[in-house]
């Protein structure tokens, strides 16, 4: 028998939060036996999809505003229409020719609206295709709360039109979708937990620090790593810090960053070893990413979450109260961010017992394989 053929499309506009996730996942189909081809709309990530995972990577967008209403190329331009429509035609060639028996697309449509340019033509398409491929959405467990009137009823609409099941990457004792998605009565039926989607346990690392600020894909972490090597300067010099700034900090903030460091801090872009790192580490300073909270659920490192706010954003927010709330996370505010917030959040953290196992189901990505399998089968539970 030929292995199920997964058509996976995923759009990330300023971190590398949703290609992390989807390439967990991804990886975790190839093990299961699918051949999977993931289509990849943002700029180039080191390290991702991963081996074993075919690729198709359209002319890059990213968001041109924090607010994410704008699209703009690689070098910055706005997207015009003649770009737009050249992807569009890319993205559906590539599903023509690699007739999936099911495909996934990340965020959308409960995110993902500037996409629709593309999107939409690929939902017609999937409609009319003979034989039809299951279509399925995959989406975090944290949805941003939409601002604008009729939003949530467009969203339902398109999943009862069109979508199989949504795959929401959560574990329900977490938290649920109705938590965040008001209409989710409305397409109760199609959804589908699949716990999160975390990195399996990392290995023990070869290097040890005993705090590590990071900034997941870097795009708006310049404040965080910057108070936080203030703050290394006003503890005592005996404790090892990890600055991780994230590949896609400007050059020009790393630069500055890369002035008058302590001696006890290391300022690197990106760590490869960074999920093995947090098994050692004492303390972690972060915002609160889907995947950057994973990784830090499998340790037992006390967590300091800086959410990310900027353009409305609410998402960061939900997830570390939740955490907050279980005693896993201390917060601190991104706006009015300074050094000594953070010299006071690290002093109270590294006097506080490192904690236990959390009682979280962390396997998302293999039972996400599983799922699909069943679908594909026809069964209705699973």
């Amino acid at each position: 028998m030929t292995a199920p053929r997964i058509f996976f499309y995923v759009q990330h506009l300023l971190g590398i939060g949703h290609i992390a996730r989807a390439s967990r996942i991804a990886n975790a189909l190839v093990k299961d036996g699918f051949d999977v081809t993931v289509v990849t709309g943002g700029l180039p990530v080191p390290g991702f999809p991963g081996e074993g995972v075919k690729t198709l990577a359209l002319p890059p967008v990213v968001a041109s505003n924090a607010g994410f209403s704008g699209l703009a190329d690689a070098d910055g331009r706005p997207a015009g229409e003649d770009f737009l429509n050249a992807r569009r035609d890319l993205l559906l060639d590539a599903f023509h020719v690699a007739r999936p028996d099911v495909v996934i697309i990340e965020a959308f449509p409960f995110g993902r609206r500037q996409m629709r340019f593309e999107l939409l033509p690929l939902l017609q398409a999937i409609d009319k295709a003979e034989p039809r491929p299951k279509l399925l959405s995959s989406v975090r467990d944290i949805l941003q709360e939409n601002r604008k009137a009729g939003r949530d009823a467009e969203t339902a609409a398109t999943v009862r039109d069109h979508f199989d099941a949504v795959l929401v990457h959560g574990d329900p004792d977490f938290i649920r979708l109705e938590d965040t998605f008001p209409l989710t009565a409305e397409i109760a039926d199609k959804l589908r937990y699949t716990g999160l989607v975390a990195a399996p346990p990392a290995p023990e690392p070869t290097e040890t620090f005993d705090i590590i600020a990071s900034a997941g894909g870097g795009a708006v972490g310049a404040a965080l790593i910057g108070a936080a090597k203030e703050a290394a300067a006003m503890l005592p010099t005996d404790l090892r810090w990890l600055l991780i700034s994230g590949p896609n900090l400007p050059e020009a903030d790393f630069a500055a960053l890369s002035q008058n460091t302590p001696a006890n801090v290391t300022l690197v872009r990106f760590r490869k070893d960074f999920p093995s790192l947090l098994r050692r580490a004492r303390v972690s300073i972060s915002q609160a990413g889907y995947n950057t909270v994973g990784d830090l659920l499998r340790t037992e490192c006390r967590a300091i979450l800086i959410p990310f706010v900027a353009g409305g954003e609410t998402e960061q927010t939900v997830r570390a109260e939740r955490l907050q709330a279980l005693d896993l996370a201390d917060i601190l505010p991104e706006t009015g961010l300074t050094p000594g917030h953070v010299k006071e959040a690290v002093e109270k953290a590294l006097a506080a017992p490192r904690r236990g196992p959390v009682p979280l189901d962390l396997d998302g990505a293999e039972k996400t394989a599983g799922i699909i399998r069943s679908l594909i089968a026809g069964k209705s539970r699973f």
